[in-house]
């Protein structure tokens, strides 16, 4: 018992130390408050007691508790077995007697989480509730009731941001004023599932790709004046051009693969040229614009050398 009362004392002791520790963690860390279930199993050594050696046994049972982040409560039902052996005298002899002892403990415990954010989180607890234990190795199946009491330590990994895996240590004691107690020394894995967690918030919406606003002219073979269509065409660039308030124009002339390469980048300039006067007619002031030609280097519709194209005769006018 007293063994019992000392860690508990430590546990609590702990917790406000370790208040500062969590505050600091979690801006980094982030995790938050919610149910969580779980399941523990592992060793089982019940100590000498009433002149019995006991095996090791085992442990397992569940429990489902609430966390405030750093601060847990938790309850739990675990089933002990230990199977031992003693000697038994009678008035004519002894015997080597072989039985079990079974247990099963319902606790509530309050843990803390030193940094519960981490992967890796060290915590300390204690516990109290009621046990059924059997008499003795032969007696009657789980037929006291007593006290029961613990204290825990451990460490837990994050396997995700849900679900830990851990390792703990406890002493665990029953007892009954003038009866029956035994004590134990557990060593445990811990597995828990936490729900509720925060759904993470969609990224923001891209920017959306702004296309400045393109003309096209074309031209017959090997010229460089202006259809009506092509003027109707550069009068809505023009337009465009007020409506943006502040801008600036390229217009870029092309040719088809007929000609001489020299030949055709001079034919380019001379179309773009030939806009850029339209647009000056419409309104457009001529620093505003500017005159590009590529020849015959950037073809609309791919052709071999020679080709009369049509749409490769044109004047692209970006307004931007």
């Amino acid at each position: 018992m007293k063994a019992a009362a000392l860690v508990v004392a430590a546990a609590l002791a702990a917790v406000p130390s370790a208040a500062g520790a969590q505050s600091w963690f979690d801006s980094r860390n982030p995790t938050w408050p919610g149910f969580y279930i779980g399941a523990v199993g592992g060793a089982n050594w019940l100590l000498n007691n009433q002149s019995y050696v006991m095996d090791t046994g085992w442990a397992a049972g569940g429990k489902v508790g609430y966390d405030f982040v750093g601060p847990r409560f938790e309850v739990e039902g675990v089933y002990h077995s230990n199977n031992g052996s003693a000697v038994v005298i009678f008035p004519t002899g002894y015997a080597n007697v072989r039985g079990r002892i079974e247990q099963v403990s319902v606790m509530g415990n309050l843990l803390y989480d030193f940094f519960p954010g981490a992967t890796v989180t060290p915590y300390i607890g204690a516990g109290v509730g009621a046990a059924f234990v059997d008499a003795n190795i032969q007696g009657c199946s789980l037929c006291l009731t007593m006290f029961a009491y613990q204290g825990i330590a451990g460490v837990s990994f994050a396997a995700t941001e849900a679900m830990k895996i851990g390792i703990e240590g406890r002493y665990y004691g029953t007892t009954n004023p003038g009866a029956y107690f035994n004590n134990n020394i557990m060593a445990l894995l811990t597995l828990s599932y936490k729900f509720g967690q925060p759904s993470v918030a969609p990224p923001p919406p891209s920017a959306p790709i702004v296309t400045p606003p393109s003309f096209m002219v074309f031209f017959d073979w090997d010229r460089a004046n202006l259809s009506q269509q092509a003027l109707a065409t550069i009068k809505q660039a023009a337009d465009a051009f007020r409506q943006k308030g502040s801008a600036r124009i390229t217009a870029t002339g092309h040719t088809d693969t007929s000609g001489p390469e020299a030949y055709n980048m001079a034919l380019s300039l001379r179309r773009a040229n030939a806009v850029k006067d339209a647009l000056v007619r419409e309104g457009v002031p001529a620093q505003a614009i500017s005159v590009v030609g590529r020849g015959e280097s950037n073809l609309l519709v791919q052709t071999g050398d020679g080709v009369r194209e049509p749409q490769n005769r044109r004047v692209e006018i970006v307004v931007q």
